[in-house]
């Protein structure tokens, strides 16, 4: 029998919704999701709940990985278009009738099942949901993955909508991005969403000695053996994906062949053996400039082009504005839960911190971070100390953080807008906060704080 967790602030509805559910499900109703954590939730094959929780908590962020059906007393086109972007399996307006809550959930698990969900593992472009993470917008963890694929920003929901429309393709795909983003992840996630049920095989060019990357990929010969004494990686692949991490570090002569693979569908062990036609995938990722290498003569062009089919960025951290705290939220969530400690939470300080950082290592930083924080915390709240960023060094010139305990994110940020709107402009005073242009804008709307036009512009050239 299938588990349903239902989490309802108002007793009224929770006794309605969990007998309109019916006979067929088990059901937890719970008011609130305020100390629940991920790893108690794994047990759940869905997720039914109030959009709006008296704490505060989102439930896409706490939900274990399981399809969440999503309800709202006051829904918009905007909030369900975001929601389901987001990584909710439905969006339903409240008061929903018993037959449509039924009909929803039953929809998740159909889905969740299709694509061959284990309860408490997410999936990706809401298709699959077995190594990638959760539906692309969302927060669970990826399996065997060491962070989550998430995001509500501009730049990674974009970047959720390429996933989506290259899954169904066979068409090569670069990955590109700085060190610790998330890159091996988005593999993952394009290669579950897509049809092939065959395993992804992978190679990381960083971790094999150049002399022996090409053979490892292509397979080798022995001299005077009738055929290849050593299948490679890309006849190991065949009718899957093969991924190729950090390509830019791929040797001349392994380039070449990996361009008469996309080319013509064709490999040959080394020792000039026959070739043979395979099928697969191939899908790279890079955190090198690889248009200077190929300008530098260092990466051939021909194969830049055949690997950019489709395009893939993923944005650094310092670019993806709310993103960053939520994501620390759910960081904090798991490692207390791997490390069985009380649900933990970070101080308006340390909160403030992680927003402002710059976070060169990027995610992996981000999480490296909170779990050593973790397993330091002797309490349930960490702060600036624990964390053991230097603020300071990261940020922007002449922009200390300055945060003081008992000060909270957003009385900070309305603090520093104020004093130094008059001297930076929109985008400086966005990277000095850690957020996108996008978001400044929104919490400058939310917070009644009109945006100051101090500098004029000078003559433009040429006028007279």
């Amino acid at each position: 029998m299938k588990r349903i967790l239902l989490v309802e602030p108002q007793l009224r509805e929770r006794r309605r919704l969990s007998a309109s559910l019916g006979a067929a499900v088990e059901v937890e109703a719970i008011d609130d999701l305020p100390h629940r954590e991920c790893a108690n939730l794994a047990g759940f094959d869905a997720v039914v709940a109030n959009a709006r929780l008296p704490s505060g908590v989102d439930p896409l962020l706490s939900c274990g990985g399981a399809p969440v059906v999503l309800l709202a007393a006051d829904p918009t086109v905007a909030a369900a278009v975001s929601a389901v972007r987001r990584g909710a399996a439905d969006y339903l307006a409240q008061p929903v009738a018993g037959e449509a809550l039924r009909e929803a959930v039953q929809g998740a698990l159909a889905r969740a099942a299709a694509a061959g969900a284990e309860p408490g593992v997410g999936g990706a472009g809401g298709a699959a949901r077995r190594e990638a993470g959760s539906p692309a917008p969302s927060t669970a963890p990826a399996e065997g993955a060491r962070w989550p694929l998430y995001g509500g920003c501009a730049a990674m929901l974009e970047l959720f909508e390429r996933i989506r429309a290259a899954a169904g393709t066979n068409a090569p795909v670069l990955i590109e991005g700085e060190s610790g983003t998330g890159k091996v992840l988005v593999a993952h996630a394009l290669h579950a969403a897509g049809p092939s049920n065959a395993p992804m095989t992978t190679l990381d060019c960083a971790a094999v000695p150049e002399a022996l990357i090409e053979s490892e990929l292509f397979g080798f010969a022995h001299a005077g053996a009738p055929g290849p004494s050593a299948m490679g990686l890309v006849h190991a692949a065949r009718g899957g994906t093969l991924f190729i991490n950090e390509v830019g570090d791929l040797p001349a002569s392994a380039q070449a062949r990996l361009v008469e693979l996309l080319r013509d569908g064709v490999t040959r062990p080394v020792n000039g053996a026959p070739r043979r036609c395979v099928d697969v995938r191939v899908v790279a990722a890079t955190a090198r400039d690889v248009e200077q290498l190929a300008r530098d003569g260092r990466f051939r062009g021909d194969l830049l082009t055949a690997l950019r089919a489709v395009r893939l960025l993923v944005p650094p951290l310092r670019e993806r504005g709310d993103d960053v705290a939520r994501l620390a939220e759910f960081l904090a969530g798991r490692a207390a839960a791997r490390l069985n400690k009380p649900l933990l939470r970070f101080s308006p300080a340390a909160l403030a911190a992680i927003c402002a950082y710059r976070w060169p290592g990027n995610v992996r930083e981000l999480e490296n971070a909170i779990e050593r924080a973790a397993i330091l915390c002797e309490g349930d709240e960490i702060d600036m100390g624990l964390l053991a960023i230097d603020v300071g060094k990261a940020e922007a010139p002449g922009t200390p953080l300055d945060v003081e305990n008992g000060v909270s994110l957003e009385d900070y940020f309305v603090r520093f807008v104020v004093e130094n709107q008059d001297q930076l402009t929109e985008t400086e005073l966005a990277m000095s906060l850690g957020i996108s242009r996008k978001s400044l804008w929104e919490r400058r709307k939310r917070h009644g704080i009109p945006r100051r036009r101090t500098r004029k512009r000078g003559p433009r050239r040429g006028a007279a």
